[in-house]
């Protein structure tokens, strides 16, 4: 038997050249960070599929830019996609799942297994208070069954970690996020079921990352409306925080009266933007954030040309506040007319 050269015996145990050439065109699909963090929220996703809305929020870049990220994943098999009624959905390819989830498991730890939760630094042990929030949640709300709160919970808990930011106060926004969630949810099927009967009117105010316009916006509309109007904000990319300078305009324009540091935080904090919000609202307000938000029929839409705080002066976010606030009235005296 003729031995075979070191050459040969390198190319016996080699991957093919047409396999290599394969996996050469994924791996180079996925060498972007953006892709890898839409394919670990797509992978670790409880149900396993996400919408394109839902990714949209892991980045403050343009909706033609995900589209772009998205499609070169689906163009190498690693991703599928659906539209179903007005949002478009994501799942790994079943021939990938293994391998996608065996590559971010090894070499990006942070991301974890389907239906497991990513937990931020100092915030240990959660799932207890998950469990306990999720029961309490569904004793409030018996219309909605159990199973339902506790994927809301842990989706809205996986949602807050993804913005980043303070850790201390997760699980308590958490509870607030998912509480509201929950109320949007059941507007919702009510709505589709015609059985709404008489409701106040529901604006949703949305921005990219939730800690400026949307957030002042919306504080306003609670100022003028009290409780005429049902008032929601979110974002959709939303950001770790509230701007300073509009954080500071925002406790002026609430009632000053809490002494609790945790109600404080739960008043103001960036959401991300969710379908539920969308077809709970009778009129929905952008700002800045593009197409990004569904289009639904029956719901009214208005896009507000408004300044971004976040790149204005001190004197520039007393100037947007003013412009909100007129633009606020001129809403709420169409909504509410003996509010005018």
């Amino acid at each position: 038997m003729t031995a075979l050269s070191p050459h040969g015996a390198a190319e016996s145990h080699a991957i093919g050249l047409d396999a290599a050439t394969a996996l050469a065109a994924t791996l180079k699909a996925m060498a972007d960070p953006l892709r890898l963090r839409m394919l670990s929220a797509v992978a670790t996703s409880v149900s396993g599929e996400v919408t394109v809305g839902e990714l949209a929020t892991l980045t403050d870049v343009s909706q033609p830019t995900v589209s772009h990220h998205l499609k070169v994943l689906r163009d190498v098999g690693l991703l599928s996609a659906d539209r179903r009624g007005t949002s478009v959905w994501y799942r790994v390819e079943p021939a990938y799942r293994g391998a996608v989830s065996t590559l971010l498991d090894r070499f990006a730890p942070a991301a974890v297994d389907a239906g497991r939760t990513r937990q931020p630094a100092g915030l240990t042990n959660v799932e207890p208070a998950l469990d306990r929030l999720a029961a309490s949640l569904a004793e409030r709300f018996p219309g909605t069954p159990p199973g339902e709160c506790a994927r809301v919970v842990r989706e809205s808990y996986a949602a807050l970690v993804r913005r980043g930011g303070e850790a201390t106060y997760l699980v308590p926004l958490t509870e607030h996020f998912a509480r509201q969630r929950i109320v949007d949810a059941e507007k919702a099927r009510a709505l589709e079921l015609g059985a709404a009967g008489e409701h106040l009117p529901q604006v949703l105010f949305v921005c990219v990352a939730n800690a400026g316009r949307s957030q002042l916006a919306a504080a306003l509309m609670r100022h003028h409306a009290g409780d005429r109007v049902v008032v929601r904000s979110a974002g959709s990319a939303p950001a770790a925080a509230v701007h300073a300078g509009v954080r500071a305009l925002l406790e002026e324009l609430g009632d000053g009266t809490s002494a609790d540091q945790v109600d404080d935080v739960t008043r103001f904090y960036p959401k991300p933007l969710t379908d539920d919000a969308v077809r709970a609202a009778d009129v929905v307000v952008t700002m800045g954030c593009g197409d990004v938000c569904p289009v639904l029929p029956g719901t009214r839409y208005e896009d507000w040309a408004v300044g971004d705080p976040a790149l204005a002066s001190p004197a520039g976010v007393a100037a947007i506040r003013d412009d909100l606030d007129q633009r606020v009235r001129t809403l709420l005296a169409d909504l509410v007319p003996e509010a005018a």
